[in-house]
């Protein structure tokens, strides 16, 4: 059959759904996903809430939550090297990912073994919502997604309203996301805009990389008011916190604060509690610290 055939024309507009993901690659699914594979820990939290626990194939080793459910889903590897042979093997409608937790490479070779992958991209919250929206719209769960998205656009807008004098007053923030280099994220990221809801400024917000390399020497130059380590990607605890202290000026040394780093990395469903959980954290250590 040739691209211009009368009834390839026809069976493309009998397609149950066609859209574009994040990257503005076309995605077509003839009916509703049946087997998903999700490459993004995030995203499968978000379609279990969806109620898509049945239809989830397969899963990464970092996708945790939620725990009970996803322990008998089958592992295909991680975000950065998953087990693509495998992935096929599993036969999936669709495959979620992402385009900075998975490789480019990875997500090709999967679409070149003929299966639907939808890439989502979100670097802001706005953005996170609507990739929301989206996913539940390609799983077949636009009200569950429509709920999902309502509930988060109102936290967000009381943590915002609730920032009273402080949305003028912003402490500057030095959030490494890595450690051995260095590594932090510039003003284009999820979690800048998470930074930035709950009142505080990215003192690496107009760096020209999305993520950049930098020094603890480069850092104290920008002046940060606090210091916030997250617990992922890096694993940043206690020790960290004790090693880095007598390194910081007396001030900056007693405002080091350990985050949860889903709170501030993970989209979908977390952001419902992981927002408004972050936000209070952060509002009592700057009550605490003025």
């Amino acid at each position: 059959m040739t691209p211009g055939d009368p009834l390839r024309m026809v069976e493309r507009k009998m397609a149950w759904m066609r859209t574009v993901d994040d990257l503005g690659v076309p995605l077509e699914l003839q009916e509703p996903p049946r087997r998903i594979v999700s490459l993004v820990p995030s995203w499968t939290e978000t379609l279990f809430a969806f109620g898509c626990g049945s239809e989830i194939a397969g899963v990464t080793r970092f996708c945790i939550e939620p725990a009970a459910a996803v322990a008998s889903v089958v592992k295909i590897g991680g975000t950065k090297n998953p087990d693509v042979p495998a992935i096929l093997a599993l036969r999936p409608d669709l495959v979620i990912a992402n385009a900075e937790e998975n490789r480019r490479e990875d997500i090709e070779r999967i679409r070149a073994g003929g299966v639907a992958v939808f890439t989502t991209y979100p670097r802001s919250i706005a953005a996170a919502v609507e990739a929301i929206l989206k996913l539940g719209a390609v799983v077949g769960r636009p009200a569950e997604a429509g709920a999902m998205a309502r509930e988060i656009v109102r936290s967000v807008s009381e943590i915002e309203t609730g920032l009273g004098a402080w949305n003028k007053l912003r402490f500057r923030v030095f959030c490494p996301i890595w450690k051995n280099p260095w590594m932090v994220f510039n003003g284009d990221t999820y979690a800048h805009d998470v930074l930035r809801m709950a009142g505080f400024n990215n003192i690496y917000a107009p760096a020209g990389e999305r993520y950049p390399r930098t020094t603890l020497a480069a850092a104290l130059e920008l002046r940060p008011d606090y210091v916030l380590l997250p617990n992922e990607p890096y694993e940043f605890g206690a020790k960290d916190v004790d090693e880095l202290k007598p390194l910081l000026p007396p001030a900056l040394s007693r405002r080091v604060v350990l985050i949860d780093g889903r709170d501030l990395h993970w989209y979908g469903v977390h952001m419902v509690d992981g927002l408004k959980s972050l936000a209070a954290l952060l509002a009592r250590v700057r009550a605490a610290t003025v």
